[in-house]
């Protein structure tokens, strides 16, 4: 069981994405690059991370991404409370527990995308 913000979990986050024929429906044709910043993450885990969907794939990569359309910032707390399941994004932009920023338009044209993610990551086995 990988710990969260590793790069264990986003290794195993890739696989569950890629096992997922819900979420790989909702990227066959996207192409966006989401980076998530989480300044206050434990020790040995990572701060920034993104999760890159181009060509029906999706990865999860340590630390920033190259070119991120949408750039999400969220505390431990809130992040971890979204990863189990506990809060959802929209819950959390709509009460300013993350901030987001860039390319809005992008990330509304993926919200499809979005539900499939946290179904698709629903059963990963987690330590907070």
């Amino acid at each position: 069981m990988a710990k969260f913000l590793t790069v264990g979990w986003l290794e195993d986050l890739t696989a569950a994405l890629a096992a997922h024929d819900g979420f790989r429906n909702a990227i066959s044709n996207a192409q966006v690059s989401l980076q998530f910043e989480v300044p206050d993450a434990p020790e040995g885990a990572e701060k920034i991370y993104a999760i890159n969907v181009g060509g029906g794939a999706a990865q999860a990569i340590a630390g920033p991404a190259a070119s991120p359309d949408v750039t999400i910032v969220s505390d431990y707390e809130v992040a971890a409370a979204m990863a189990k399941g506990d809060l959802n994004t929209q819950t959390a932009y709509m009460t300013n527990k993350i901030k987001v920023s860039g390319n809005m338009g992008k990330l509304m044209m993926n919200m499809t995308m979005l539900a499939e993610f946290a179904k698709a990551t629903a059963g990963m086995q987690v330590e907070y």
